[in-house]
């Protein structure tokens, strides 16, 4: 395994062919307020590509291209964060989405945790940290610990979800999956509206 520090974009000649798992780093959750400040990314390989903003450029034509291309499966866990944050900051609607957490949601219905640490103990037998998780993401330089619990969550995303895939086929609810990770752009795009609380379903 590696992983890999880079600044304001990806390097060439990288390779996603079996989808790429993608979470972000940000300032806080507060989706109008707070800034994107890392997006890791890993192609399933064992390997993690941590993307540093130090500042607020956003350019980075190569991961751009990335996200926007709709041939290569985006991997997510809590996609709907993680789409708003790319939408707000790239101008991006991520398409084609899957999300582990409304995987395990749908079929999961054993247990109500469906946090990414509870998934990779369960279904992988992996033990995740998440004591960087509320460090500072906007220093100037992120610290080798910073770095490392950035890769972990993006390292087993490939795996969960298959193991996730088997299960939704067991129970019968792959359909209602890709259709509700069809509409993750659109729930971000609400909550990025100003609809985050507001159930625009309901009666």
């Amino acid at each position: 395994m590696s992983i890999h520090y880079h600044i304001g974009d990806l390097p060439d000649g990288l390779s996603f062919a079996n989808g790429v798992a993608i979470d972000t780093e940000t300032m806080g959750l507060n989706l109008q307020r707070d800034r994107l400040c890392v997006v890791q990314l890993s192609a399933g390989d064992g390997d993690a590509h941590v993307v540093h903003f130090p500042q607020a450029d956003f350019r980075a034509p190569r991961l751009r291209a990335l996200l926007a291309d709709q041939r290569v499966q985006k991997l997510f866990h809590y996609a709907r964060f993680d789409l708003a944050m790319i939408q707000r900051h790239f101008g991006i609607v991520c398409a084609p989405v899957y999300c582990t957490k409304v995987a395990s949601k749908l079929v999961r219905t054993n247990t109500d945790r469906h946090g990414l640490k509870d998934l990779c103990r369960d279904l992988l037998a992996v033990e995740l940290s998440k004591q960087q998780q509320t460090s500072d993401w906007g220093a100037p330089a992120l610290s080798d610990e910073q770095i490392a619990y950035a890769a972990s969550d993006v390292l087993y995303l490939h795996a969960l979800r298959h193991k996730l895939n088997d299960l939704l086929d067991r129970e019968g609810r792959r359909p209602l999956a890709e259709a509700c990770f069809s509409f993750l752009p659109i729930r971000a795009a609400l909550d990025l509206a100003g609809w985050q609380e507001e159930d625009i379903f309901a009666h």
